[in-house]
């Protein structure tokens, strides 16, 4: 077929997107994003991938740690695409429950989440509010 990607028969078949947050943080509806979030994967930039034959890996996310006041910012993406090339190559792809996890867990250091930070439709929230959000 003209114009059809070759890919490896083991090459797993995953958008590394969701369209309804794209979608949410275009429109910069609250409430929608805060359902695309529960419902929906979210791009996480790595330090490291976790390794594909160890399911229980998850790999280690990366942050951004702000060197003049020591603070950390968690930076999530709708879509792989939206992901600046300065920021570590790897992303993982999430779910609702390890961003709560996640969230939880770290909640007294990250200071600020953002999301699609360089654009298209950028959102800044606090880990309390996206904890929230994912409770609804």
């Amino acid at each position: 077929m003209a114009g059809k990607k070759s890919r490896k028969r083991d090459e797993p078949d995953i958008d590394f997107r969701n369209t309804a947050l794209a979608d949410a943080l275009q429109t910069q509806d609250m409430a929608a994003i805060a359902f695309a979030l529960r419902h929906g994967p979210t791009v996480v930039p790595m330090m490291r991938a976790g390794a594909r034959d160890n399911p229980l890996d998850q790999g280690e996310v990366w942050t951004y740690r702000d060197p003049e006041n020591g603070q950390v910012a968690l930076l999530l993406f709708s879509d792989a695409a939206h992901k600046p090339e300065t920021l570590p190559p790897a992303v993982g792809l999430q779910s609702p429950e390890w961003l709560r996890t996640f969230l939880t867990a770290y909640r007294d250091e990250i200071t600020t989440v953002f999301l699609d930070i360089a654009g298209p439709h950028p959102v800044q929230a606090t880990p309390a509010d996206l904890l929230a959000a994912l409770e609804l």
